[in-house]
């Protein structure tokens, strides 16, 4: 047994059952995903797509305690390199999520930004790299979305780098974070996109350690990595060939990031997250089990 990682708080998500969307006939309905969470010994959670859990502040409290769960944050994707333009319909979105959020005693709204690249169609929607102008816009938005998202709902934003969007590689990300004000805006490192990215977690948690916020925890298979990078696949279907696979058999390696995010002496969310949308019904649950056993190994 490792040394406990006691600064750390695990949790899962919708995203490991399968979830990406508020409705699917393919996703498995909340309630199960709810009860199996718990089942695989998981006590905290996000609320995944805004749609999916009820969004009655009141029922999903009894939904969640009656388990012996808790919500860790809410999650909203914005487009606010395009411009000002953009922080309205941004803003109605964040206003939905982040009540419930609250409601729920959470303290983190995850912020996606949006893709260059359907994930399904694999259509081109806009260049993958921002103009001078557009990472103005990026970093200038994020921060007032920070301090908004702060004063009106005492969240904290941290913002959630993701393949096919233009927050990615590690040459994007340390642009992002050396180019935003720590007091508005942090990270939400997922470990897994950042390796799909070619990204170091560890060297990130090193270097910029003040900046982060919270993490999920996925891991990449690197063979079918290489093949999606060499024929350029875009993020949907890469998750179809299950690029993001059950640890540890993936990398990064999760105990070397979980011993650096300890060293940074404050309590940090890792909330497991392993893309698998579409899946059977039945494929998740083991999984989390399994998950949830390694991760006890590694400390916590």
């Amino acid at each position: 047994m490792a040394a406990a990682l006691d600064r750390i708080r695990v949790g899962s998500a919708p995203d490991s059952w399968g979830v990406w969307f508020p409705e699917d006939p393919q996703q498995v309905p909340w309630p199960r995903f709810l009860d199996e969470v718990a089942e695989a010994g998981y006590s905290w959670i996000e609320l995944g797509p805004y749609g999916y859990l009820p969004t009655d502040p009141a029922r999903l409290t009894d939904e969640v305690q009656s388990r012996g769960l808790k919500v860790s944050a809410g999650t909203i994707f914005c487009g606010l390199h395009r411009g000002p333009s953009e922080w309205d319909s941004t803003w109605e979105q964040v206003s939905r999520v982040a009540a419930l959020t609250q409601a729920m005693d959470a303290k983190h709204l995850v912020v996606i930004p949006s893709f260059w690249r359907d994930d399904k169609t694999a259509e081109i929607l806009e260049p993958p790299e921002l103009t001078t102008e557009q990472w103005g816009h990026l970093t200038r938005g994020m921060e007032r979305l920070g301090r908004e998202v702060k004063e009106t709902y005492g969240l904290d934003i941290v913002v959630h780098p993701h393949a096919d969007t233009h927050i990615d590689t590690e040459e994007h990300v340390e642009r992002f974070l050396d180019s935003t004000d720590s007091g508005l805006v942090n990270l939400c490192l997922d470990t897994g996109h950042y390796a799909y990215c070619g990204g170091d977690s560890v060297k990130l948690i090193e270097t910029y350690g003040e900046r982060i916020g919270y993490l999920h925890l996925k891991q990449v298979d690197p063979d079918i990595l290489a093949d999606v990078v060499k024929n350029e696949i875009p993020f949907g279907p890469a998750v179809q060939r299950g690029v993001m696979c059950e640890p540890p058999a993936g990398v990064p390696e999760l105990g070397p990031v979980l011993t650096a995010a300890q060293k940074l002496g404050v309590d940090l969310f890792a909330i497991v997250e392993q893309d698998m949308y579409p899946c059977e019904p039945d494929k998740p649950l083991p999984i989390a089990v399994r998950t949830r056993t390694f991760l006890r190994s590694c400390g916590v």
